[in-house]
């Protein structure tokens, strides 16, 4: 059963949070099949400083043995 957790900066729309789940659970059904009732996704927003001194360090730079792919900017 396929989860996505998914990290934004805040400012993004409850309807743009909405479309986003939508499109990625479309673009994985694609890719490894399941049915739309085997998605979960959680969306949660961070602050500037938040990013820079929580997620960038903590879940991407320090989880590179798990990701997939690598952001294209350094903090």
């Amino acid at each position: 059963m396929p989860h996505f957790q998914i990290k934004l900066l805040e400012g993004k729309t409850e309807e743009q949070k909405k479309q986003l789940a939508n499109e990625v659970v479309k673009a994985a059904q694609k890719v490894i099949g399941y049915g739309d009732e085997s998605f979960s996704v959680t969306i949660e927003d961070f602050s500037y400083e938040e990013w820079k001194n929580q997620v960038y360090p903590n879940d991407i730079i320090g989880r590179k043995d798990i990701l997939y792919k690598e952001p294209g900017y350094e903090m």
